[in-house]
């Protein structure tokens, strides 16, 4: 029975990891790692949220971008995880937890920012919010979404759907695996960027 469960859940999880060789997810990748290579380029910045789950790939994603990722070589890529503490509990606090995303997008965006949210639902409202306090500052929206898209579905700038799936983790693990592929073919086009300098 135990083996069972378990060979179905690698399936499934094999299953979702061949959605993103499907010409939407491949053009999202493209795009997001586009973004991600402009944001260096122009020294703008990545802003990234997401609740429980998608939090901490939210903070996975800004410190592959601020740290490294394959190459210790590789320029750092500004970006930050809408992730403190005290701001989440003192926003939530004074005015909602509704609103504790789009305060700090407020507060940190700027022209040429881009904001990416995770949410396996989309319906998040602490998101939707931002996304919307984003689009009133005219900065670029990426939505990473889950099963029908939720509310956020069509809100954003660039958006992917992870369809089919109806558990969180599945959906995450997709995710996951974007953003780890998004920021390789960046770094490979900041290095072809770089590699005219180094020639002597």
């Amino acid at each position: 029975m135990l083996k069972e469960l378990i060979l179905q859940s690698v399936c499934e999880a094999v299953e979702i990891q061949k959605s993103l060789q499907e010409p939407s997810s491949m053009q999202f990748i493209q795009k997001l790692a586009e973004l991600i290579y402009d944001a260096w380029e122009n020294q703008s910045k990545f802003i990234i949220a997401g609740n429980g789950g998608s939090l901490c790939d939210a903070d996975h994603f800004a410190e592959e971008l601020t740290g490294f990722f394959r190459s210790k070589n590789r320029p750092p890529i500004a970006a930050v995880s809408l992730s403190n503490p005290s701001h989440m509990s003192c926003v939530g606090n004074d005015i909602g937890f509704d609103f504790v995303f789009s305060r700090a997008v407020e507060a940190l965006a700027r022209k040429g920012d881009v904001l990416v949210v995770l949410t396996t639902s989309g319906n998040s409202g602490n998101l939707i919010y931002a996304v919307d306090s984003a689009k009133k500052l005219g900065i670029k929206t990426v939505a990473l979404l889950g099963k029908d898209g939720g509310k956020l579905k069509g809100k954003c700038d660039l958006e992917w759907i992870v369809e089919g799936f109806g558990f969180s983790d599945r959906i995450q693990e997709a995710h996951m695996s974007v953003i780890h592929i998004a920021i390789q073919a960046a770094e490979s086009m900041i290095f072809q960027a770089l590699a005219p300098l180094t020639v002597r």
